[in-house]
């Protein structure tokens, strides 16, 4: 059974992600930012599959599939599991704005309270790396995900 605390959280994370986005991006943020699923064949792909293994497939999984439980289930620390990437969650109903500050910022800097371990990686990634990996994932969903989500852009 789904308790109320990780349901009140899982709300909070939405609603803040909604309510915050106009306030996250202002200023030097209001570039439109747009980055395109890619060929498997690409350099792009290539970069972007090896810098998310590096940075990203501990929690997402090397298969993009997210940790077992990630919709209503919380790690022994009491955060919220890591999604899936590959479509099967709900990343493909964010903008690639917000993907991309998620990835370089990180959940905490965005989201009040935010119980999670999404910190960012602007230390480790630089603009183009964080786009070749979301370009990497992207290439992962159905047209039907991706072309909906590139609607929000």
């Amino acid at each position: 059974m789904i308790s109320f605390r990780i349901i009140s959280n899982f709300i909070l994370v939405l609603v803040s992600l909604l309510l915050l986005q106009p306030l996250s991006f202002a200023n030097h943020h209001d570039q439109k930012i747009v980055i395109e699923k890619t060929f498997k064949s690409s350099e792009t792909f290539k970069l972007g599959k090896d810098l998310y293994q590096a940075n990203c497939a501990s929690c997402h999984q090397s298969n993009l599939s997210g940790q077992v439980g990630w919709k209503d289930k919380v790690d022994a620390d009491g955060h919220r599991l890591a999604p899936p990437l590959n479509g099967t969650g709900h990343t493909w109903h964010h903008s690639d704005k917000i993907l991309f500050y998620i990835t370089k910022r990180g959940l905490a800097k965005m989201v009040p309270n935010y119980e999670g371990k999404m910190m960012g990686f602007s230390d480790k990634l630089n603009d183009a790396e964080i786009k070749s990996v979301i370009a990497y994932f992207k290439s992962f969903w159905s047209n039907q995900n991706y072309q909906y989500q590139m609607k929000l852009n």
